[in-house]
């Protein structure tokens, strides 16, 4: 069993709660747009973390992250990358890697819009955890945390921290 705590899109922010909100994970996993690099080193602080890099991320976030990242999470296959759309409207390569692969567990980041959708066509969850940090349309910071045990995912938790200011 493995506790995960999710977010993406944190453009150089951490929340202050999210160390409290994530202490009971195992992991944290970033979808990109990071943001600076002191971001992630503020996050491996927390726990261990899996992250690819976004479009805004710049070097040396692009040298030391994969743009994508296939894994394996208990017997759950897992991509994850930043830009990759959603059921019904995925980016093409992405369609394409999906089709080839076969993930039960798709994350991408990105749109700044919290979705957790179950995918029948291609049998896997999809799931974008919005955005946590405070630049772009969102006004509400979102943040995930779940359970993998085995091929399941449960415990999915949905977490709305306050309103952000627009900046």
């Amino acid at each position: 069993m493995i506790k995960v705590g999710l977010l993406s899109d944190t453009h150089g922010f951490l929340h202050p709660k999210l160390p409290d909100l994530f202490s009971g994970c195992d992991e944290i996993w970033h979808a990109g747009d990071i943001g600076n690099p002191e971001t992630l080193y503020e996050l491996r602080k927390i726990k261990p973390v899996r992250a690819v890099y976004g479009n805004i991320d710049g070097y040396p976030l692009t040298k030391i992250l994969p743009v994508k990242e296939v894994f394996q999470c208990e017997n759950i296959k897992v991509l994850m990358t930043h830009i990759g759309g959603y059921p019904g409207k995925y980016e093409r390569n992405i369609r394409q890697i999906i089709i080839d692969l076969k993930p039960g567990l798709f994350i991408s980041g990105h749109s700044h819009i919290l979705k957790v959708i179950y995918d029948k066509k291609y049998k896997l969850l999809h799931i974008n955890p919005g955005a946590a940090g405070k630049i772009g349309m969102h006004k509400v910071i979102t943040l995930i945390r779940f359970t993998a045990e085995g091929d399941k995912i449960s415990n999915l938790e949905i977490i709305e921290l306050e309103q952000r200011n627009k900046v």
